[in-house]
């Protein structure tokens, strides 16, 4: 079978010399680079039914499988900021060694959602997460914030919304919420090292899962912080699992986000599993 390499240069780990050391582990295999925004949707359906090998972060792994034929077989090898696909799929965090592990290593079918037609791998939200998102990620001069970065953002949202997220959308046959989380795997994000645990049912091999408080104010975040820890609290949550279909109504434009990839404001938003959508590799 025809191997590919699609490779983002501007990927924050992406440097020639790891590419050339990636290449040669996975050789014999043909490399593209992505020159735009997107780009990689095009490479993905011109690889058509290849194992397509992804050099990347999270964005550059959405656009693949959003242009990836039924018959292609994708291994993701983290070279962005987070990496949530490949380390929920268990491959090391270092590029090179996920590379040793993908080409060795055997394969499993996964599922997928999408939300809007837009398909995502692990995650996608509508609200809260989709704003912090869209506040943290570059700088003005194009580099990715620090966590400590990440963390001042947050901050200033929390101020300017004096901690308080009242209901602003229905999750249709479940009731209102503040705002949405959708996962189709567990861990939903990473921050740091650490796996933040949104959906503990979630997985790759199911339908989708949602979390959406009902509210969230000053005092019900100790709460949260125990659910995010644990699992177990007080939070007023509504909840599904394993669901083909959520739709959601919001009463004013709210921020959509996908595998961490801003997909603008919306009115309503449907989110729908893919299931067994396509062979990923592991290691």
């Amino acid at each position: 079978m025809r191997r590919v390499l699609i490779a983002n240069p501007g990927a924050s780990r992406v440097t020639e010399a790891r590419l050339a050391a990636v290449v040669e582990l996975l050789a014999p295999v043909e490399v593209w680079r992505t020159e735009r925004a997107g780009h990689g949707v095009d490479l993905a359906r011109e690889a058509g039914a290849a194992t397509i090998f992804v050099l990347g972060g999270d964005g550059t792994f959405n656009e693949v499988l959003n242009g990836c034929d039924a018959g292609a077989t994708l291994g993701f090898v983290p070279a962005g900021g987070t990496n949530v696909l490949p380390r929920a799929l268990g491959l090391p965090r270092d590029p090179l060694a996920a590379a040793r592990a993908l080409d060795v290593g055997g394969s499993r079918r996964i599922s997928l959602g999408r939300v809007n037609g837009r398909r995502f791998a692990f995650a996608a939200g509508i609200g809260l997460d989709a704003e912090l998102l869209r506040r943290s990620g570059r700088t003005a001069s194009g580099r990715r914030r620090s966590d400590l970065g990440v963390i001042k953002v947050t901050l200033q949202l929390l101020v300017e919304r004096r901690g308080r997220f009242e209901a602003a959308l229905e999750i249709r046959g479940h009731g209102e919420a503040a705002f949405a989380l959708v996962a189709n795997a567990d861990p939903y994000t990473y921050v740091g090292k650490r796996a933040v645990h949104v959906t503990r049912g979630a997985a790759f091999e199911l339908g989708l899962d949602f979390v959406a408080p009902r509210r969230l104010r000053p005092q019900d975040y100790p709460a949260a912080v125990r659910y995010l820890a644990s699992g177990g609290s007080r939070l007023d949550l509504l909840r599904g699992h394993d669901l083909d279909r959520i739709e959601i109504v919001c009463r004013e434009p709210m921020p959509l986000q996908a595998d961490g990839e801003d997909l603008g404001d919306v009115t309503e938003a449907v989110f729908e599993a893919e299931r067994d959508a396509v062979r990923v590799l592991v290691g």
